[in-house]
């Protein structure tokens, strides 16, 4: 008889704790929440805010959270489908409209707490990494306000992988150009290389107004117009093409910074005309069965007789 070594014995399943329902669902990293959302304790009941970005299948959103015992709050949020109000309504989720969702959430926060005004951010949008010294103290705005400091938030990119050139790194340049004080470095931004420790800003601007999409367009328009019309329909048919899609950013980025308020939500006015059937009583429901069964009967005795 072969010796069999119990692997986990009935003690360690007595013992056994499952992960929180968010982490086996591969929806939260709280390793990372706990450090994001834990305060200083000479810091007390002063939110440490996040800049949130995820990322769904048809759109990016963008939002300033803080954390409380019974759960997050949002300060404000942005989402790339109100894009359209600003002249975008084609590749919502791209590297271009991430940075204009996140340039949208900035300006519509700071409008909200009022200081739009003293930090308007980078309004040229050359990829370059700014920040501030002021006080023993790394700001990345362009200029620090003695009375008023800049909102920070700390970017929260939730289980998203943070490798070089991601999308979620365009909604936080989006969000740093916008006035927000969101600490960073270039190392994750399309151009830096990392071997030759070198940071190419144009190349991030290109890919800011779409130029990896406008050279593709262009590319597919020469060699294979079957397949253009089939990958870019939508674009197509909103006529916006290759050449005029930084254009079309700069654009979007002048209409943001005019008027970044949310739109007026419509009033819910409910369909009165759908009227529910009144219930049967038991008496007319005993009477369909009834009339059900007479049918019944008749239709077989009509068979008996046909035979």
């Amino acid at each position: 008889m072969t010796f069999i070594q119990e692997g986990k014995s009935k003690a360690y399943f007595s013992r056994f704790q499952v992960k929180f329902r968010r982490r086996r669902e591969g929806k939260t990293d709280y390793r990372q929440r706990k450090r994001l959302c834990a305060q200083d304790k000479n810091k007390y009941q002063s939110p440490k805010y996040r800049f949130v970005v995820r990322f769904t299948n048809t759109k990016v959103i963008c939002q300033i959270a803080y954390a409380l015992v019974d759960g997050d709050r949002i300060l404000c949020q942005a989402q790339s489908t109100e894009l359209g109000r600003y002249g975008l309504t084609v590749g919502l989720k791209n590297y271009g409209a991430s940075y204009c969702t996140g340039l949208l959430c900035a300006r519509r926060l700071l409008q909200k707490v009022g200081l739009d005004e003293l930090y308007e951010g980078n309004t040229e949008v050359d990829g370059e990494v700014v920040s501030t010294e002021h006080g023993k103290k790394t700001y990345y705005v362009d200029e620090v306000d003695e009375d008023k400091r800049p909102f920070r938030a700390l970017l929260d990119v939730g289980c998203n992988p943070t490798t070089t050139g991601h999308r979620v790194f365009g909604a936080l340049k989006g969000g740093a150009d916008g006035g927000l004080d969101i600490p960073h470095s270039e190392k994750r931004f399309p151009g830096y290389d990392r071997d030759a420790k070198e940071y190419d800003a144009d190349t991030h601007r290109e890919r800011i107004f779409g130029g990896h999409v406008s050279e593709y367009m262009e590319y597919l328009e020469e060699e294979d117009n079957q397949k253009y019309k089939e990958h870019f329909a939508k674009f197509i048919e909103a006529g916006v093409e290759g050449d005029g899609l930084e254009e079309l950013y700069e654009s979007v980025h002048e209409k943001i910074r005019a008027d970044p308020s949310p739109s007026e939500k419509k009033a819910f006015s409910p369909d009165k005309s759908f009227k529910r059937t009144a219930k049967l009583t038991y008496d007319e429901r005993k009477a369909a069965v009834q009339l059900k069964k007479d049918a019944k009967n008749a239709e077989l005795e009509e068979e008996e007789d046909s035979e």
